[in-house]
């Protein structure tokens, strides 16, 4: 269990100049709507024990260098419960966001919605879902550090509907409090580790460290997108791009060996080479710092799927999605096809690195929805609301490749190629012997160049430092 904060004490770790906005006043009937026995009483005793007259706290602070609402949840007042006050102070904390134009940070500890208050206390989880909803909308940017415990409500409105989950190590978070769940439960199963592993929750971060990533993640999710006129010269934008708002990005320069292959064998030997720069390298070199997301946010991540926001070319903040040289699960597509959407909502745009042998073909994966998840990435890049720009830096295997890249805006390596299927698969479906692999990878072009003459890409980067 990590150690519990008070509502101020999260804040105070969190930013500095810390403005408490109005309190919103709503008088209840003695004991509640509901006029539950000894729920005044109770409330009382709440205040004197923790100072606050409900059970979060909102204000604006400043994080790093960026001013942001702060919703943070004071978990000494009745376990941090949701009433009807909570929910005027947190649709009055989004409304002032809107109004400024302000990212929200959610700093969340709650055991869910207020008995005393019964079903009203249990639809004011709707009316957060909408105020989230309408910053979505807004293109503001929502943040939820997930205390100790983050259950019920609270877990599945601020916690799990952010667009970026960060969570401090050893906390209790899950839909069920420890109370209802059943009693051979594993408790393991709830906490921020055990969700971060189902792809729930992007990264488990330390107190100490918790300051500095907020105020990273807000530079980087509240930086001006570049508009049309920026540095980019390519002539070719994405449809969603054409009114000028978001210029596309320069894929990376190559890393690998300048040299074109000669044969069709000779790019697959290249792409398969142990010595080749994977993605880590491209996304190292291209960015001066990152943040990551991960998970698909559906029970799974995949380790082989890199995603997230980094600081680019300029200092414009740009996404990406890149592949790192295995077969890609059903979980990897899946969070791409999320990050691409968070990319369009919050005007970023997007980098994708095509590195795969193809989709993981397991039995395992087509269980996890294998299928559904490609085509829901197929989907998040044809519909982008932003620009899309794919450079292939290794193997481009089948649709388990295509899925990520950008069409009319793909780029390629000299160490790379791109292939409707594997050249000893094409030899196997076609009942051709072992011998005849390295011809049949040939006869399917998918050098660089063949791809280049062919249509397929726009063309060969060259070669970092030429």
């Amino acid at each position: 269990m990590t150690e519990r904060f008070s509502a101020r004490e999260a804040i105070a770790l969190a930013g500095d100049d810390f403005r408490e906005l109005p309190v919103p006043m709503r008088e209840f009937t003695p004991d509640g709507p509901l006029s539950w026995q000894g729920y005044d009483d109770a409330r009382r005793r709440a205040l004197t024990r923790t100072g606050e007259d409900e059970s979060v706290v909102c204000g604006t602070a400043v994080i790093g260098s960026t001013r942001a609402v702060l919703i943070a949840f004071e978990f000494g007042f009745l376990g941090g419960s949701l009433g009807a006050r909570t929910g005027d102070r947190v649709e009055a904390a989004y409304t002032h966001a809107r109004a400024h134009r302000l990212p929200v940070v959610s700093l969340v500890a709650t055991g869910g919605s207020r008995m005393q208050e019964g079903m009203l206390a249990l639809t004011q989880l709707q009316r957060v879902a909408r105020q989230s909803a309408l910053a979505r909308e807004a293109g503001l940017p929502q943040i939820a550090v997930l205390r100790d415990p983050t259950t019920g409500g609270g877990w599945a409105t601020l916690g799990a509907g952010a667009d970026v989950t960060l969570a401090l190590p050893g906390a209790q978070v899950g839909f069920a409090g420890s109370r209802v769940r059943p009693s051979d439960a594993d408790p393991a199963a709830y906490t921020a580790e055990a969700q971060m592993a189902a792809g729930a929750v992007d990264a488990v971060v330390r107190e100490e460290e918790l300051r500095e990533t907020l105020a990273l993640w807000l530079t980087l999710l509240t930086a001006p997108a570049a508009e049309a006129e920026g540095e980019v010269g390519g002539e070719v934008e994405s449809e969603a791009a054409s009114g000028g708002e978001v210029e596309p990005v320069s894929p990376p320069a190559a890393l690998g060996a300048p040299g074109l292959p000669a044969t069709g064998w000779d790019a697959v030997r290249h792409a398969r080479s142990p010595e080749r720069p994977r993605a880590a390298a491209y996304l190292d070199a291209y960015f001066s710092r990152r943040a990551a997301i991960g998970g698909d946010r559906c029970g799974g991540s995949d380790d082989g799927m890199l995603c997230g926001f980094g600081s680019g070319p300029a200092g414009r903040t740009v996404a990406y999605a890149a592949q790192c040289g295995t077969a890609t699960r059903p979980a990897g597509y899946r969070t791409a096809a999320r990050l691409i959407r968070l990319a369009g909502r919050l005007g970023f745009p997007v980098l994708t690195l095509v590195d795969t042998p193809g989709a993981a073909n397991d039995a395992q994966a087509e269980r996890q929805g294998a299928g559904s998840a490609i085509a829901d990435l197929f989907a998040a890049v044809a519909t982008a609301r932003t620009p899309v720009t794919t450079l292939v830096i290794g193997e481009g295997g089948s649709g388990g490749a295509l899925a990520l890249a950008a069409p009319g805006n793909t780029w390629a390596t000299p160490d790379s190629y791109f292939s409707v299927i594997a050249p000893e698969l094409a030899a196997a479906i076609l009942k051709r012997p072992a011998s005849e692999v390295r011809d049949t990878a040939d006869q399917l072009r998918i050098r660089p160049q063949d791809l280049v003459e062919l249509g397929v890409i726009r063309g060969i980067v060259e070669h970092a430092g030429r």
